[in-house]
């Protein structure tokens, strides 16, 4: 039965929240309800979070991961090692990965997965970039100017659309010669990379192995 709401304003709030993923109506109506409740500045201060999130928030031109700035943290850390990279498919995966604090070096995001079943091809996703990035420091190098790439890591889900990506990606940096790896499969095949402990994760990177294709 349709929830009725004695206010407008109410109705169209939760019709809001409930838009968001894994939230149903009835979250959603408990959410708002709360808000309700508390002091109206602690509901502009979310107000105002979600707000600059959404209009403020970049995306760093190097490889791809949420910034406030035009190059984020990790990418302008000269503590990284720039001769690594880690190619992930999303922000939450970098996240996973730094959680581990097992790797060290700079990142390369996606944007997603290839699947033809989802119409999602290689020019629709960061691969281009990456091997532009790829072959940029290699020339870059030539002339002492920054730290050659040495070696790219896929980590990306033990999935059908991960492996297809993984070898669409190795064979276009074939021509580059970089070392191409991939995270070892002590993760399950299937398994999405963000929701795999911490512990696993951190020994897949150690333990990775040279792509064979």
């Amino acid at each position: 039965m349709e929830q009725q709401y004695t206010s407008i304003l109410l109705e169209r709030a939760v019709t809001e929240i409930s838009n968001l993923p894994g939230i149903g109506r009835k979250t959603a109506l408990r959410l708002a309800l709360h808000l309700l409740h508390q002091e109206p500045s602690a509901t502009d201060r979310l107000a105002d979070a979600l707000t600059h999130l959404r209009h403020d928030v970049k995306h760093c031109r190097l490889c791809h991961n949420i910034s406030d700035t035009e190059l984020c943290p990790i990418c302008a850390s000269g503590r990284r090692d720039a001769s690594l990279v880690c190619v992930v498919e999303n922000i939450q995966d970098v996240m996973a990965i730094e959680n581990t604090q097992q790797y060290s070096g700079l990142y390369h995001v996606l944007g997603g997965l290839i699947s033809p079943m989802d119409g999602v091809g290689p020019s629709q996703i960061e691969i281009d970039s990456l091997v532009e990035r790829v072959r940029q420091t290699l020339t870059a190098t030539a002339n002492d100017d920054c730290t050659a790439i040495q070696e790219v890591i896929l980590a990306l889900s033990s999935t059908m659309e991960g492996d297809t990506t993984a070898f669409y990606i190795n064979r276009r940096l074939a021509e580059t010669g970089v070392k191409v790896s991939v995270i070892a499969r002590g993760i399950s095949v299937g398994n999405e990379l963000e929701y795999t402990d911490e512990l696993t994760l951190g020994r897949s990177i150690l333990n990775r192995i040279p792509f064979d294709g």
